[in-house]
């Protein structure tokens, strides 16, 4: 891949590219070079240097999106390659900042921001070994306490107390790493370096563990806040969480499976999600919501009316929406400004064709993310698609797996989504005649490989040919099976999986006893 490089950033690649060399001459270095050779040695993967140049930075501020990102003397973008070897170098060069008595520059720095790295799938950098959120978390809250152990322990200059670095990072906590964590955020006060938490996002943490470190994060700072998984919060440790903790900033709220059933709610039940819903509407910021795997059936106004910001992305897959659920969203002030829709898990044909075509027409000025997986779209709902979509101009992403939908009617939706010009990422089902006849849907997990595989490969061809003929080259269509990827998942799967079986273990083990008492 070629992309533009100005010649002040071919000389800095030049300079970097021998280590001892740069490593000797950074002191005769302007300070307006730094962030220069910083990308230049990211790119190159020089992690000595970036180690240097970041324990000698200059300047006030070190915002690694920034600094990674498109600029006029390199194009490409950089910040999503979360290389291990050069993010480690940034974190060990900022430690070594503070304990540097001895660098011919003023020290300055103030900010340092780690928000702006991305965690995607595909890896560019040589040793393809990457440092993800949760191991990002980790090394710098280890730093933090070493860093601290040090300062006790040895002789440092008196200054090297009076430096105060905010850290923005956007922190990932489980069972596994969270000692360490709340070790960093109970010193945060003595520490030089001070981790800012802008985002948080926990899984597999017990209630109490996570009600104590939320509230040592400094809540008045986050703007994103994910509960996942394995930490089982329901209603009323969502009301507790939201009337002793204020989070005047959040902009993103992604709730677990289950927080809500209101198949068994009570009268006190519906005062509760009442309260929840006025207490969202006290976050004013408050524009990106995810509940998937809920079930709220003739709720969602009840949660959403009271928001007074209009949410620009809302989750509400597998969440067992009615009629009314739907006509509310419909008409509600959130649809014109939704930018992403993820509605999979309802059977939308059936229970309110007209009602969802009615949403899309709302959003369509602004949708760029259409979810609609499993919704149980077959062959003769394709035309009235096509027709629901065809507004949808600005639509970047579309997934819609696991619907019943054949060969002959993928190719016929394939040549409609050719003409929606932003259209990127495309992930559609196996089409049904490539399982054996019969199967029905939902497929569950033991039947969904068991497909004719080179007849799937044959039509998959033939969609990219539909691409390729419409110059649709920039499109990328895939059929990911098991759902798509999850850098947070994929980085903790290991921890995530010895949980489960832990959890299955002991189900097991209640059954056996029960079944045993029964005997």
């Amino acid at each position: 891949r070629t992309t533009m490089k100005s010649l002040r950033f071919i000389s800095a690649e030049a300079f970097v590219s021998n280590a001892e060399f740069a490593r000797k001459n950074l002191g005769a270095v302007a300070h307006d070079l730094f962030p220069l050779l910083f990308k230049a040695s990211y790119l190159l993967e020089q992690g000595e240097v970036i180690h240097d140049l970041v324990e000698n930075w200059p300047l006030f501020d070190f915002n690694v999106g920034k600094l990674l990102g498109a600029t006029l003397d390199c194009q490409e973008d950089l910040s999503r390659r979360t290389c291990s070897v050069c993010l480690e170098s940034c974190l060990t060069g900022l430690r070594d900042y503070v304990l540097n008595q001895s660098s011919p520059y003023m020290k300055k720095l103030k900010v340092v921001d780690l928000t702006g790295i991305k965690d995607v799938e595909v890896q560019f950098c040589k040793c393809k070994k990457t440092m993800g959120r949760w191991a990002r978390t980790q090394l710098l809250s280890k730093l933090c306490s070493e860093l601290l152990v040090y300062l006790q322990q040895a002789q440092c200059n008196p200054g090297t107390f009076e430096i105060s670095i905010n850290v923005l990072i956007d922190l990932f906590v489980t069972e596994r790493n969270y000692e360490l964590v709340v070790q960093a955020l109970l010193k945060k006060c003595s520490c030089p370096l001070k981790i800012c938490c802008v985002a948080f996002r926990s899984d597999n943490l017990t209630l109490q563990k996570f009600f104590y470190i939320i509230k040592l994060t400094d809540p008045s700072l986050l703007r994103k806040l994910e509960i996942v998984h394995n930490v089982h919060l329901e209603m009323e440790h969502l009301e507790i969480l939201f009337n002793s903790i204020h989070f005047p900033l959040l902009m993103s709220l992604t709730l677990p499976a289950r927080t809500f059933n209101v198949r068994r709610f009570t009268a006190t039940d519906e005062q509760m999600l009442s309260n929840i819903g006025e207490k969202m509407g006290e976050m004013t910021q408050l524009t990106e919501l995810s509940m998937s795997f809920s079930i709220l059936t003739g709720r969602i106004q009840k949660l959403l009316s009271p928001l007074k910001t209009p949410l620009k992305m809302l989750d509400v897959s597998n969440c067992s929406l009615n009629h009314a659920d739907m006509a509310y969203l419909a008409n509600s002030f959130h649809a014109n400004h939704l930018e992403a829709l993820d509605l999979s898990g309802h059977d939308i044909p059936e229970l309110y064709p007209s009602t969802f075509f009615k949403l899309l027409s709302h959003c369509s000025s602004m949708l760029r993310s259409l979810t609609l997986e499993d919704c149980n779209i077959q062959d003769t709902h394709v035309n009235m698609l096509i027709l629901g979509l065809s507004p949808c101009q600005k639509l970047q992403e579309f997934k819609f797996i696991g619907n019943p939908l054949s060969s002959q009617a993928l190719k016929h939706l394939f040549t409609f989504l050719c003409e929606l010009p932003m259209l990127k990422n495309v992930e559609f089902p196996v089409p049904k005649d490539c399982y054996p006849i019969g199967i029905t849907y939902p497929i569950d997990d033991a039947s969904l490989c068991r497909f004719d595989h080179q007849k799937y490969e044959r039509v998959a061809e033939e969609l990219n040919l539909i691409l390729l003929q419409a110059n649709r080259e920039d499109m990328k269509a895939s059929t990911p099976l098991f759902g798509s990827y999850d850098a947070a998942v994929h980085e903790t799967n290991n921890e995530l999986g010895a949980y489960l079986i832990k959890s299955f273990k002991e189900t097991l083990e209640k059954f056996t006893t029960s079944f045993n008492k029964m005997s």
